[in-house]
């Protein structure tokens, strides 16, 4: 008899921890291996959680609805499996109190600081701790100074609820040190506080679901981690449109897939990155880590409206003929609620394409830890000058703009404009007579 140990999976490189949204299984419950066990969300995607072995569920750490680390043990399965199997399991029981041990004792607390100071702007907040944060009026330069015993010396559920606890208790011993401090900061303690104001008037109030809070946590941690530029650009796309007009029939015919123009949009962006490949890249602290691999997120729509990044994975090894099929694949994975918890891993590149709800441009928001995410608008024909051997003549084409939010901590102006005009070079000399 050997007890394996199930933890919450690793969902992403800047996630930290998970929501159990349901149970599958209960205690006493028999489970086969890679049977789904529990259903756990992310601010990226709701993933099913499969057992690690076959057996019987002798214990369940977790209820519905609550948060757990990356990494922690979330239940234990006795299994028919030999003794050995119970090796490498036996120190996770341990795992869970060393975590946990800092935020009840008192010099953990003071020894935090230091670590969290070095971090300063840079340190990684969970959508959940951003949420208690908002909720208690904590600020962001507040945050700063909460100790922090996670990983990397981040910010946990539990290290905010204690500094939540002992909030008020801090206050008086601050106080004599500096009597005009207690005057200066009360105000901004209490008043994100004051109650909401009253809503008159002919509305309907709708509460954000679990999904858009969560989105909206992620983009308001993205614009405050990275300075935002955008640039602009537009390209003539005739001869491509005019390419896939011609053969959209004959490649479905050929390959069983429907062509559209994002696979033909990811395959320029590629190229381009292995020209520019700090585009390619994230920031961890002072460090700026350059990935080799070109894993190229697309922005796709949800049933509910929200939109989701999955990811192609090693899109620079890809052909046009893969990328079409990883583009529809993910695409009807996403609308049809789908999408497995590897799909939105990965990332290294974000392309959303805002012209397919009608827009001609777009300033996206980065989606972190990336550095650089690119919008396309709708193609539109436009009275356009062309030169010609036998001088400039006007002519209607197909134009489209593009727009590329960067991270101005890393990537300057030089860069994004260098990267974004070779995107639009690329689209435009597209090759009208390629074969399929």
């Amino acid at each position: 008899m050997a007890i394996v140990d199930l933890v919450m999976p690793k969902m992403g490189e800047s996630i930290t921890e998970a929501t159990i949204l349901k149970w599958h299984k209960k205690s006493g419950d028999s489970v086969k291996m890679d049977e789904t066990v529990l259903e756990i969300a992310t601010d990226k995607v709701d993933s099913e959680v499969p057992s690690t072995g076959a057996g019987t569920i002798t214990e369940i750490l977790f209820k519905e609805n609550d948060v757990v680390a990356v990494g922690t043990v979330i239940a234990r399965i006795s299994t028919e499996a030999g003794a050995a199997v119970a090796t490498p399991a036996a120190p996770a029981p341990q795992a869970a109190p060393v975590a946990a041990a800092p935020v009840a004792g008192a010099p953990a607390a003071h020894a935090a600081p230091a670590a969290n100071g070095v971090a300063g702007a840079n340190k990684f907040y969970s959508p959940l701790v951003l949420n208690i944060a908002a909720q208690e009026g904590i600020s962001m330069a507040e945050m700063e100074r909460i100790p922090g015993t996670g990983n990397e010396g981040r910010v946990t559920k539990k290290d905010i609820l204690n500094y939540v606890a002992n909030r008020g208790n801090a206050a008086p011993q601050a106080a004599p040190a500096a009597q005009p401090a207690p005057a200066a900061s009360a105000p901004a303690t209490e008043a994100p506080k004051a109650a909401p104001a009253p809503i008159s008037g002919n509305v309907e109030i709708i509460e954000m679901d679990r999904m858009r809070k969560l989105i909206a946590d992620h983009m308001v941690r993205s614009k405050a981690t990275s300075p935002h530029v955008t640039s602009f650009t537009e390209a003539d796309v005739t001869n491509l449109v005019r390419w896939r007009e011609k053969n959209k029939n004959a490649f479905e015919k050929q390959y069983g897939e429907k062509i559209t123009f994002t696979p033909i949009f990811i395959e320029a962006i590629v190229k381009c990155i292995s020209k520019y490949p700090m585009i390619n890249s994230s920031v961890d602290g002072d460090r700026i880590i350059v990935k080799k691999d070109i894993n190229i997120g697309m922005a796709a729509a949800l049933p509910s409206g929200n939109l989701i990044v999955p990811v192609i994975k090693n899109a620079d090894s890809k052909n046009l003929i893969g990328l079409t099929k990883d583009v529809n694949a993910l695409a009807k994975a996403a609308r049809n609620n789908k999408l497995k918890a590897d799909d939105t891993q990965g990332g290294t590149f974000t392309l959303t394409n805002v012209g397919t709800f009608g827009s001609l441009m777009g300033t996206p928001i980065i989606n972190q830890p990336q550095v650089a995410i690119m919008a396309v608008g709708s193609i539109k024909k436009r009275p356009m000058v062309i030169e010609t051997a036998e001088g400039d003549v006007i002519a209607i084409r197909h134009m489209m703009y593009l727009s590329l939010s960067y991270d101005h901590r890393i990537v300057d102006g030089s860069l994004g404009a260098s990267f974004l005009t070779a995107v639009a070079n690329e689209l435009e000399a597209f090759d009208p007579n390629r074969s399929i």
